[in-house]
């Protein structure tokens, strides 16, 4: 039988009578897990519509306190180890082996869509890669560990943890996370639909975040800052 990283078995989190009293801290893990990303981008499209430089700066460093956030929620708030999200389950050369391999199913996947709808010629993605090449290897690096952290290891885990069963654990963090991407259009939805999935599938399949981590900033790497080096 599977288990998750808390240590009870997968099948006894939908049982109300085996489910355990949800904290408040929880709860507020879960609303920043879900929609801290969604809210801080919401605010800088309609209160900071023209995106410089430093709102650039300030919009990220608001995701990355987010993170943090989290992070003192699940120790301080909580009182449960990172291995409770997937942190710190495998040994490092795993994590990295495999998240090499994701980022190649992940690669292969996101490629071919955006080949097929044209994304990455309108213009969002010009004025993305007019930000400087650093600031854009900061928002690769960050998608990559929030984005995984949230929508992947603690959503998941904590949505099962209250009651939910497998299909909405795993569906609600995957259609809030596919729609955050709506400021690229409906072929960037599709694209982060595509590779959530096959995020959502290898964190269920191992429970290893870092891994997860690896692959996702692999992949946007490959796809936002190598152009840009060798342009």
């Amino acid at each position: 039988m599977a288990t998750n990283n808390i240590g009870a078995p997968l099948s006894l989190m939908t049982d109300q009578s085996s489910t355990p009293k949800i904290s408040r801290a929880t709860w507020l893990g879960l609303f920043l897990s879900l929609f801290a990303i969604v809210v801080i981008r919401y605010a800088f499209v309609f209160f900071v519509p023209e995106i410089t430089l430093m709102s650039a700066i300030l919009k990220e460093t608001l995701i990355w306190a987010s993170a943090a956030a989290l992070l003192v929620i699940i120790r301080r708030g909580e009182g449960l180890s990172f291995k409770s999200i997937g942190l710190g389950t495998c040994r490092s050369w795993k994590s990295i082996a495999w998240g090499f391999l994701i980022a190649a199913v992940s690669a292969a996947v996101v490629g071919g869509l955006a080949y097929l709808t044209g994304y990455g010629n309108g213009p969002g993605s010009a004025a993305f890669e007019k930000r400087p090449l650093w600031l854009i290897t900061l928002i690769v690096i960050r998608a990559g560990v929030v984005e995984e952290l949230f929508y992947r290891g603690y959503a998941i885990e904590r949505l099962r943890m209250i009651g939910l069963g497998p299909f909405w654990s795993v569906t609600i963090p995957l259609v809030i996370f596919s729609l955050g991407h709506w400021s690229g259009g409906a072929a960037n939805i599709l694209i982060a639909l595509a590779a959530g999935i096959i995020l959502t599938g290898f964190y269920l399949w191992r429970r290893d975040l870092v891994a997860n981590m690896i692959g996702h900033g692999l992949v946007d790497f490959v796809a936002n800052v190598l152009p840009q080096l060798f342009s």
